[in-house]
């Protein structure tokens, strides 16, 4: 399976996730000239949530969550920003990273971090 097709699978994972939960789907691979937001979706508060949607084989070497770094977190924001104002939505939004890992049979399971960056 390519890199595209596994995180394409990732994402569908973490959307069925969050649907179970009760949250909104609004957006996959949104794109915009400040990059791509995995997934938006809207919780049962109404909070816009962010997700940033790692994918990690059993043989990767640490955590997804620590791929988000300082410069994807600003491209996360500008992106986010710019998602708000194309739908003008005024409401509470927070920045979600899921992160799905693989097992060597190819089963997925889904660890999700609320608000994990301002």
């Amino acid at each position: 399976m390519n890199t595209k097709a596994a995180g394409d699978r990732g994402e569908a994972e973490v959307a069925k996730y969050l649907r179970k939960k009760g949250y909104a789907l609004l957006a996959s691979q949104w794109r915009c000239r400040f990059g791509e937001l995995d997934l938006v979706a809207r919780d049962r508060k109404g909070t816009v949530c962010f997700v940033e949607v790692k994918l990690r084989s059993a043989y990767s070497i640490g955590l997804p969550r620590e791929f988000v770094d300082r410069r994807k977190q600003e491209r996360l924001r500008s992106a986010a920003a710019a998602y708000l104002s194309t739908y003008e939505l005024d409401a509470p939004a927070r920045f979600d990273v899921a992160e799905v890992y693989a097992d060597s049979g190819g089963a997925l399971r889904v660890e999700y971090i609320e608000d994990a960056f301002q």
